[in-house]
C-alpha cells in the first residue's frame, strides 16, 4: 500500500464552472483517485476554490458586492457542481479560511528566512482608468520573441518561454481592451534562479511524465529569472513581514498563495480528522507519491513555482537554508496535464456564448455520461473538440447500447427465468473463456488508469463489454429453457461478467456502478459518491462554509480492483435502463442554445 496524495486544480471563484474545466482538472483526478483506493492504496484528494486576486475584485465591482460576498456565492455553485459531477474529494474547500491565510504566511516567512524572496523594484502594470494593478495574465500583447499575437504578460503559450507584461509589443487589458500604465513598485520575488540546478535535476529523473508536459516544464529551466511573488492590490493574503503586513494595498501573488493550498487543504483535513498531524505522512515521507491535475496553461505553477517554493522552503536552493514547522516537503511525483477542450470547433468563452455550464449539462443529461465522453474522448494528450452530435452518439452507441443493454438484458433474462442469481454447473470452455477475458483486464486496464491513460482503459473496458455482449448473442440463453443446468451456467457466467465489467468501469462511472450492482442482487456500497457538508472555520467561528468531502474507505463502500464473485441466490428484479437514450432532436437543440447565447 502507498500513500497518494491527489492535488487537484482550484477553480477560481469568480464564475460557475464549464465542461472544459471539469474536463482537464476535475474527472481525470477522480478516475485515478477512485481506482487507486479501490487498489488498496490510502488517497488523499484535496482543493477548493481559489478566490483572491484581480479577476474577483474586478467582476465584485461591477456587480456592486464585496469580493467576499462574489467568492461565497460562486464557491457554493461550484461545491454543488463538483459534487453532482462525483468527484470523490477528501476535502474541496478554500483560499479564504484562517487555516490557509496561516499556512501560505508560514511558507512565505520560510522561505523569505533562507534568502529566497528577494525585495526589489519593478515596473508593474496598472488600468489608467481605475488605477488598480493588471496581473500579468490579464495582459495581452505580441510576443517580442516569436511574434504570436496573443501572448500574455507572464507567458507565451505559443513559445513557452517567460516574458514581463512591460516587454510585450502593443500590451492591451483583456478586462477593458485600453493600454496599461507601467509604474515603479517594490515587490517580493521568488529567487528562480538559485533553483534551477536542483529543479533541472529533479526534472531529468521525471522519465514517465506526458512528453509534452516534460518538455515544456525543461524548456522553462532555460530561461529562469526571480519572479514577483507580491502585488499591488487590497484583496487577498497580507505579507507577513514588518513594515508589509500593515500596508492595506500589498498582497501576496495569488499564484504563490494558490498552489500552497494542496497543502493547506491537507492541513485542514487532518485538522477536521481528529488527527492534526495526519497530512505529513502525505508530505513528509518520500515513499508517498503526489499527482497533481490540471490544464496546460497552468503548467508552469506546478512544475516550476510550485517546487521552487518547495524547494525554498526546504532550504534546498544554492543559499540553503533549514525546513520551517511543516518540515520536509515533498516535490512532486508528476504533474498531470491535459490539453484544451473546444466546443463545436471553438474555444470556450462565457462572454461569446460558446459554453455549457456543468450545472447545466447535469440539469439535462445523466453526470456518467459527461463523465463517460470525457474519459474516452477527452484532451488527455492533445486537444479534442466536445460536439453535440458525438455526445449523443457515444452515450447511445456506447453507454446505452452497449453497456447499458448488456446489464439489462443479462438481469432480465435471470428475473424472467430465475428470480436470483443462479448456480452454475458444468462450465464450459466458452464460459471459461469469458471469464478469463475480464478477470485478466484488471491488471492491464488497472495499469492504464495508473498511468494516466484513460482514453486506452476506458476502451479496454468497452472491449470486455462488448465481449460479453458477444457471448450472449453466440450462447443464445433464450433456446436454453428446456435446459435449466445450461441455462443457469451461461446467466451466472455473464452475470459474473457484468459484474467484472461493472469494477473495470466504476472509476469512471460511479453513479450507474450502484445501479448496476444493485440490478444483479448486490446489497452495500461498492461506489461511494462526495456529499456537501457546512462547516464553521476552524480559526474563526463566525464563518461558515460548505465543503465537499466523503468516505471511501476499500471495503466499507469501496469495491477492491479485483473480480469479486457473484452470489447465488441473491435476488434479481425486473431492471429498468441504467442510461437514459437521447433523442436525436438534442442535438439541433443544443446548437440553437448556442446560437442564441
Amino acid at each position: 500500500m502507498s500513500r497518494i496524495l491527489s492535488a487537484v486544480a482550484w477553480p477560481y471563484a469568480n464564475g460557475p464552472r464549464h465542461i472544459g474545466h471539469v474536463a482537464g482538472f476535475g474527472v481525470p483526478s477522480d478516475v485515478f483517485s477512485r481506482y487507486m483506493r479501490m487498489a488498496g492504496h490510502d488517497v488523499l484528494m484535496v482543493s477548493g476554490t481559489d478566490e483572491h486576486g484581480t479577476p474577483i475584485l474586478v467582476q465584485a465591482e461591477q456587480e456592486g458586492v464585496a469580493p467576499q460576498e462574489l467568492a461565497d456565492r460562486y464557491n457554493r455553485v461550484i461545491v454543488e457542481d463538483l459534487t453532482a459531477l462525483g468527484l470523490s474529494y477528501d476535502l474541496f474547500t478554500r483560499t479564504t479560511t484562517r487555516n490557509h491565510y496561516a499556512v501560505v504566511q508560514e511558507m512565505f516567512r520560510t522561505v523569505h528566512k533562507n534568502g529566497y524572496m528577494v525585495e526589489q523594484s519593478t515596473m508593474g502594470a496598472i488600468s489608467p482608468s481605475t488605477g488598480r494593478t493588471l496581473p500579468d495574465r490579464y495582459i495581452e500583447g505580441t510576443c517580442p520573441i516569436c511574434g504570436y499575437d496573443g501572448a500574455r504578460g507572464d507567458q507565451c503559450d505559443n513559445c513557452g518561454n517567460q516574458l514581463d507584461a512591460i516587454d510585450l509589443i502593443n500590451p492591451k487589458s483583456r478586462i477593458n481592451g485600453e493600454a496599461p500604465k507601467f509604474v515603479e513598485s517594490t515587490h517580493f520575488f521568488l529567487d528562480l534562479p538559485a533553483f534551477a540546478d536542483a529543479l533541472g535535476s529533479w526534472l531529468r529523473t521525471r522519465g514517465d511524465w506526458r512528453p509534452n508536459v516534460l518538455n515544456f516544464s525543461l524548456n522553462l529551466i532555460d530561461d529562469m529569472r526571480p519572479r514577483a511573488m507580491t502585488r499591488d492590490i487590497d484583496w487577498g493574503i497580507p505579507v507577513p513581514l514588518e513594515g508589509w503586513e500593515d500596508n492595506p494595498s500589498k498582497r501576496l501573488y495569488v499564484w504563490f498563495d494558490a498552489v500552497i493550498g494542496y497543502l493547506s487543504a491537507s492541513v485542514e483535513w487532518a485538522r477536521r480528522s481528529g488527527d492534526p498531524e495526519a497530512w505529513r505522512a502525505y508530505w513528509n515521507d518520500p515513499e508517498a507519491r503526489s499527482y497533481y491535475f490540471m490544464g496546460k496553461d497552468n503548467i508552469t505553477f506546478h512544475s516550476q513555482i510550485w517546487p521552487a517554493e518547495l524547494l525554498g522552503y526546504d532550504g534546498k536552493g544554492t543559499k540553503g537554508g533549514a525546513p520551517g514547522v511543516f518540515g520536509d516537503l515533498q516535490l512532486p511525483t508528476e504533474v498531470v496535464s491535459s490539453e484544451f477542450l473546444t466546443m463545436e470547433g471553438k474555444q470556450f468563452s462565457s462572454s461569446r456564448g460558446v459554453v455549457i455550464y456543468v450545472r447545466d449539462m447535469l440539469a439535462r443529461y445523466q453526470p456518467d455520461a459527461l463523465r463517460y465522453f470525457i474519459s474516452v474522448a477527452g484532451p488527455e494528450n492533445q486537444d479534442a473538440d466536445f460536439t453535440w452530435s458525438d455526445f449523443k452518439r457515444r452515450t447511445n452507441d456506447e453507454l446505452v447500447a452497449g453497456w447499458g443493454n448488456l446489464v439489462n438484458r443479462t438481469a432480465s433474462m435471470i428475473h424472467k427465468n430465475f428470480g436470483e442469481i443462479p448456480t452454475p454447473t458444468q462450465v464450459q470452455p466458452v464460459d471459461a473463456a469469458l471469464l478469463e477475458t475480464t478477470g485478466t483486464a484488471f491488471g492491464r486496464i488497472g495499469e492504464l488508469v495508473g498511468t494516466h491513460r484513460h482514453r486506452a482503459a476506458v476502451g479496454e473496458a468497452m472491449r470486455v463489454v462488448q465481449e460479453a455482449n458477444r457471448y450472449i448473442s453466440e450462447t443464445e440463453p433464450w433456446k436454453l429453457t428446456g435446459d435449466r443446468e445450461r441455462l443457469a451456467t451461461v446467466l451466472h457466467t455473464a452475470a459474473q461478467a457484468v459484474n467484472d465489467a461493472n469494477t473495470l468501469l466504476s472509476p469512471f462511472l460511479p453513479h450507474s456502478a450502484q445501479k448496476v450492482h444493485e440490478a444483479l442482487g448486490g446489497t452495500g456500497e461498492v461506489s461511494p459518491l462526495p456529499r456537501i457538508e457546512e462547516v464553521t472555520d476552524l480559526d474563526d467561528a463566525s464563518r461558515q462554509y460548505p465543503v465537499i468531502t466523503g468516505y471511501y474507505r476499500l471495503g466499507e463502500g469501496v469495491r477492491a480492483w479485483a473480480s469479486t464473485p457473484v452470489v447465488p441466490g441473491a435476488p434479481v428484479a425486473k431492471p429498468t435502463p441504467v442510461f437514459t437514450k437521447l433523442d436525436d432532436s438534442i442535438v439541433e437543440e443544443e446548437l440553437d442554445r448556442l446560437r442564441k447565447a
